[in-house]
């Protein structure tokens, strides 16, 4: 198992991260998967959009994007989040930035193992397995 977090926001600080890539492997284990090599990368709007557009071919804006590795049950994947929109989301949610943070961190996890938010019923779902895992969260 390894989980790599590198931060390339210049502006926004990401969080305290002790006893983080446990919490992503026990929400992974409770999933039936296991987990293998998992990069988070976070980066500016800006860039998220040029890697929006380079390897998507979509001209928006957005707070994730995650490429799926996944070998069977072995949980692989690089996980982009925009810190600018993790920032605007939680002022929107009124929530703090840690939660909005821990929860898109979560998001991209369910997105890999097998979870969508496309249409209604998808998100709902994704929805409260965020609520879930985030409830299991370490303190800080």
């Amino acid at each position: 198992m390894s989980v790599t977090f590198n931060n390339r926001h210049k502006n926004i600080p990401i969080p305290e991260l002790t006893n983080i890539s446990k919490w992503l492997l026990n929400t992974a284990k409770s999933e039936g998967y296991d987990l293998g090599r998992l990069t988070y990368t976070f980066l500016s709007d800006a860039d998220l959009h040029q890697i929006n557009l380079q390897f998507l071919d979509h001209d928006t804006f957005t707070d994730i994007i995650t490429f799926d590795y996944n070998q069977g049950q072995l949980v692989m994947g690089e996980i982009y989040i925009s810190l600018d929109r993790v920032k605007e989301n939680a002022a929107i949610n009124s929530q703090s930035f840690r939660m909005e943070f821990f929860r898109i961190l979560i998001h991209g996890l369910l997105h890999l193992l097998g979870y969508h938010d496309k249409i209604d019923s998808d998100k709902k779902e994704m929805t409260a397995k965020e609520d879930y895992y985030l409830s299991l969260l370490p303190p800080n």
